[in-house]
Formats: C-alpha cells, structure tokens, sequence
C-alpha cells in the first residue's frame, strides 16, 4: 500500500506549524496507524531529517496518549478504538491521509502532534479521590454491590483520558471525561462522602482551564474509544444541581 500523508509539523510551542507532505510506500494493511508512522520515521532518519513526534506508549488502547486527528476524525474512521487500534486496512492503495493533533485551547501543542494534556490531570487532582481509611485489604463481601451499579461505574472507569471527546466537540468541551471520571467515583458508595463536593470542584477546575460548556451535541460519545454514553454528562447535571442546592443550604 502506497499512501500520501500530509502531517502537521510544529517544533515548538510557539513556533509557527504546518503540514508537510510525505510518500511512504510498501505499507502493510495489517500495520496499524502508529506502525505506519514508524515507518514514515525510519524513512526520515534515514534522509537525515527530523522524525515526526508523537504519543505512544501501550498500543493496545489502555494508556490513551496516541491521540490525533486523521482525516479530521478523532483517532480515525474506525469506530471504538483509539488512534493505536487504528489498522491500514481502513485505508486504500493510494489514499491521501491528513494527520493532525488535538485543535482545544487548553490543550497546547508540545511538538508537531503532542499535545499538552496536563489540564485532565488537574481536573482529576481537584476531586478524584474517596477518603477511605487505608491499610490492609477489607473483606470483599463487606460493602455489597448491585450488579447494575457496578457495571454502571465500570463503563465509567473505562474512560483512559486520551481527548478525543474534546477533539470531537465543536465546543471544545470536555464533559463526558469529566462525567465519566466523576460517575466512577459517584455512583459507588465508598464515593459518597465526597459526592456532590466533587463535583463542584472539578467542574470548577475543568471551567478555570478553558474548556467549553456542553451542548449536547453528542459528538462526544461518537469518538469515545471506549463507547462512553452521555447519560454520565446527564448524571453529572444531576449531581452539580444537588451540590450547588447543598453549597447554597437549600
């Protein structure tokens, strides 16, 4: 497979970027995407020119750092799979394949396709915690668990942070990592203490970053990798109604 890629080259923060375009030949369509970028950088070592920068660090779709725009698409035209996931056999003989990082404020471009996305560990920091007493492991068994609720905070936790959300929407909004990292903790009993204060907080922090609101586009939930549902962004709404009820002493 012969492709045409025109990928955007920035070298630093504030430096001017732009696409270049490149040949790669000899493409294997059981390469994945991050293969075929190997491939484009072994080329330019060997031409003596800057390889092209990237996230990577899993390839299997745990670890949410290989994110980026192809073609205009968060992580690609596959469905439910991150930009590692992504197999050239998505791709035809001949195709011309544009690649480009995150387009969000909050997250600044590092180098041609990393981004910065420190502002999700900050969201994070300002409430994903539970204050449980720590030490030895407590018995299984001594906090039951509905089955419903725990599937619910499981489809929550599957969320792995890697911004395609905030890609997708034309706000720029990063609400359903958000919800989902809320929800997680939310809907299990061991987050009670902290529920409706959390909420608060993180939804403060993720406004003070730059993101923008929700408008139930849906484009979120379309490039989640992991198939995360807006009905966590209608259960955070739920949440931040009680919390700011609460805060006020209603």
């Amino acid at each position: 497979m012969n492709l045409t890629l025109h990928v955007w080259r920035q070298p630093g923060p504030q430096a001017s970027g732009r696409f270049e375009t490149y040949r790669v030949e000899g493409v294997s369509e059981h390469a994945s995407f991050l293969e075929m970028l190997d491939l484009l950088n072994e080329n330019l070592t060997r031409e003596g020119k800057e390889p092209v920068a990237f996230e990577h660090d899993c390839r299997e779709g745990i670890c949410g750092s290989c994110g980026m725009m192809v073609n205009g698409i968060p992580h690609g035209p596959d469905t439910l799979v991150a930009t590692c996931q992504l197999h050239m056999r998505k791709f035809n003989d001949g195709d011309e394949i544009w690649v480009e990082p995150w387009r969000a404020t909050p997250f600044p471009i590092i180098r041609d396709l990393v981004v910065d996305r420190s502002a999700f560990d900050r969201i994070i920091q300002a409430g994903g915690y539970v204050s449980v007493r720590t030490g030895s492991a407590p018995e299984a068994n001594a906090t039951p668990i509905p089955k419903r609720v725990a599937d619910e905070a499981m489809d929550a936790a599957a969320c792995i942070g890697c911004a395609a959300c905030v890609a997708a929407c034309p706000n720029a909004s990063a609400m359903l990592f958000t919800a989902a990292k809320i929800s997680h903790l939310g809907i299990l009993p061991q987050g009670q203490p902290e529920r409706y204060g959390r909420v608060l907080e993180m939804i403060a922090q993720h406004d003070l970053e730059g993101f923008g609101t929700c408008t139930n586009h849906g484009a979120c939930q379309e490039a989640c990798p992991k198939g995360i549902s807006v009905d966590v962004i209608a259960r955070l709404n739920r949440d931040l109604l009680v919390g700011t009820w609460k805060e006020a002493g209603v």
